[in-house]
């Protein structure tokens, strides 16, 4: 049976809800199996999913920059962005580093605009300066905004909001990158086997962690690598067959959404501080499309 554009666009809406769920998922991972260990676990269950779902990948039809790039950006922020959640000093601020995760969707529009050689428009900086000044708001914590709270709130852990923010500008390059260098190939399956033995490679290297195995924490891996390879493999389907325009404006309330499973799953109040940052990135990475798809729409018109 062929896969219609309702199904496949609803797949991808499926893979959006997955994807909003993995900041909490994997933070409980974490907690469970360790910050590497755990990581390294959800990857390698996350690529017999995604095995199970799209195959095996054909190694030899993928051209060499894709096979390069693709792998080493891709395994770059995947193990940013467990590693910050990992090794983050509580729940709280795990939610945190996910919004800082949540600065790609306007890194990725403004290095578009910087590889497709468009103009730098004034909506375009309104949007950046929302969606940044959204995240200093998450970032100061209960405290009234200020440079010095912020300050103080990185200082706690600054490696995990180094590794975080790193990671947003990696999958803004990723999201840039491949599309232009894949030739219509998904590398899905290959670069979740990298990433997972990358993850192994650091476990060894890392003071034994002991597993703390019970229904509950394996119920929470197994949900991880299903919400983590799901989503790809969901993703792929809808770009493919779906309505692709519908698709990346929901993805953009993607920190609403995963800030919300986040607090159900990590059992953490949120302050009303917190909702307006959260809130304030989701605008600003919407302006930044908007500003993008009004420069299209006048040059088409020109």
């Amino acid at each position: 049976m062929k896969l219609g554009q309702h199904a496949a666009t609803f797949y991808g809406v499926i893979s959006i809800l997955l994807w909003s769920t993995m900041v909490g998922l994997i933070r409980n991972v974490s907690e469970n199996f360790g910050p590497v260990g755990g990581a390294a676990l959800v990857y390698t269950t996350g690529t017999i999913v995604l095995m199970v779902v799209i195959g095996l990948p054909k190694i030899s039809l993928y051209p060499k920059r894709y096979l390069f790039w693709g792998s080493l950006l891709f395994i770059s922020y995947e193990i940013c962005f467990v590693l910050a959640l990992g090794l983050a000093n509580n729940r709280q601020q795990a939610i945190e580093l996910g919004m800082v995760n949540y600065l790609w969707p306007s890194f990725t529009i403004a290095l578009a605009v910087f590889f497709n050689r468009q103009r730098f428009t004034v909506l375009l900086s309104i949007g950046l300066v929302l969606a940044f000044s959204g995240l200093l708001w998450v970032i100061s914590g209960d405290q009234p905004i200020s440079f010095d709270a912020i300050i103080n709130n990185i200082k706690s852990n600054p490696l995990c909001y180094l590794l975080a923010f790193i990671g947003a500008i990696l999958w803004s390059f990723y999201s840039n990158v491949t599309k232009r260098i894949s030739g219509g190939h998904n590398g899905m399956v290959l670069f979740f086997m990298m990433t997972s033995l990358g993850l192994w490679g650091l476990y060894l290297f890392e003071e034994p962690t002991v597993f703390n195995v019970t229904f509950n924490s394996v119920s929470l891996l197994i949900l991880a690598s299903i919400a983590t390879g799901g989503a790809n493999a969901l993703w792929t389907l809808a770009v493919i067959k779906g309505n692709v325009a519908f698709l990346g404006t929901l993805s953009y309330f993607t920190p609403v959404i995963s800030t919300a499973f986040s607090s159900i799953l990590l059992s953490t109040a949120l302050t009303l501080g917190f909702w307006q940052g959260v809130l304030m990135v989701t605008i600003g990475s919407i302006t930044c499309y908007i500003a993008t798809r009004q420069y299209s729409n006048k040059k088409h018109i020109n």
